[in-house]
């Protein structure tokens, strides 16, 4: 039982509230003077969230085999930049490159791949071919389809691969080139040899697509099967819903499965390519050199598999650097350095002119 007064109560109340409104008023100082990586995150649905930079308009041209679609930014007559995305990935690997390079005076084109985005074959005849040959020989027949004669190439993934392939085949259709883990360009015959065990599970994907099961599980699942990808190749990067959306729907094209299935078992001799890319092919097993000039660029926490950069170093003949990026870039470093990736663009650039 309660033996104070009316009187005291009053008072012990309004001393009670007063205390608690002070203890509120600290914390909330204290949250708003926290840095702010020490603050709650705010919830992807805050409504001051700005919604991803989208590449648009997509433009359309027929090119070799492929009615390409693909976002240009940037005047005409500037010095033209190709950048080249890979797999799971789309033309918004470089959603931040490209504005930082068109507002720089460059000719930016950004394409979809085969299988990707807005890009069709233009016959239901034509195979449905990954091998790194035909990918490389659609930039060619891009870049005369735009009356490009000579372009900076760069790309991340696939499209680092097929940067490296137009240099060391088409040199004269290059002036530089930036590459994503360097030097891409692979042996069939090495590709064949078993590797050790530690090292072929990091290409667990391969042999899930090498087979009917991986085939059906991945055009089933190609959102999940690509969120994943992402998370352990670049484990920290925070990418939210929206801005992997924005590159998932690219992977409806109805040539993608396919293209990315052939791609893999192409690599493990397990599928043919076709007989006009051979002699390319053949080049491509001599290992040639690069003699353009190059800019190599690798993230400090790359999850996918990729080569150390004292392994390639040798595979440059011209003006070559190469660049290791810190604070937890992984290997879809375009979007996730996007300054860095520009810089080495213009670096090339101002090299060259």
């Amino acid at each position: 039982m309660d033996t104070c007064n009316p009187l005291d109560q009053r008072r012990r109340r309004f001393i009670k509230n007063a205390v608690a409104g002070v203890a509120m008023a600290d914390i909330a100082a204290l949250a708003i003077n926290q840095p702010a990586e020490a603050r709650p995150p705010a919830s992807v649905g805050d409504a001051m969230r700005k919604p991803p930079i989208r590449l648009e308009p997509i433009r359309q041209i027929v090119a070799g085999v492929l009615n390409v679609g693909y976002y240009e930014a940037g005047p005409v007559n500037g010095t033209p930049v190709l950048l080249l995305h890979g797999w799971p990935y789309d033309i918004h690997t470089y959603a931040e490159v490209a504005p930082l390079l068109a507002a720089a005076g460059y000719r930016v084109i950004v394409p979809h791949l085969r299988g990707y985005g807005t890009t069709r074959f233009l016959s239901s005849e034509t195979r449905r071919n990954g091998q790194p040959a035909a990918i490389a020989s659609d930039t060619i027949a891009l870049m005369d389809a735009l009356q490009i004669g000579q372009a900076i190439v760069a790309g991340c993934d696939w499209g680092a691969r097929t940067a490296n392939v137009v240099a060391a085949l088409w040199p004269q259709r290059v002036t530089a080139m930036v590459s994503v883990s360097g030097y891409l360009i692979g042996n069939r015959e090495a590709g064949r040899r078993p590797l050790a065990p530690e090292a072929e599970h990091e290409w667990w994907y391969q042999y899930y697509f090498a087979t009917e099961r991986g085939r059906l599980g991945y055009e089933k699942y190609r959102r999940e099967f690509a969120r994943l990808i992402w998370k352990l190749a670049s484990p920290q990067w925070h990418f939210d819903d929206a801005v992997f959306e924005r590159s998932a729907v690219a992977f409806d094209n109805p040539d993608h499965v396919e293209i990315v299935v052939h791609n893999y078992r192409w690599r493990l001799g397990l599928a043919e390519g076709e007989a006009k890319y051979e002699e390319l092919e053949r080049q491509l097993d001599k290992g040639p050199i690069i003699s353009v000039p190059s800019i190599t660029l690798e993230g400090d926490a790359n999850g996918a598999p990729h080569p150390s950069s004292v392994a390639y170093a040798g595979k440059f003949s011209g003006r070559y650097s190469h660049r290791e990026l810190k604070g937890g870039i992984g290997h879809n470093l375009p979007q996730e350095a996007p300054a860095a990736f520009a810089d080495a663009v213009r670096e090339l650039a101002r090299a060259h002119g």
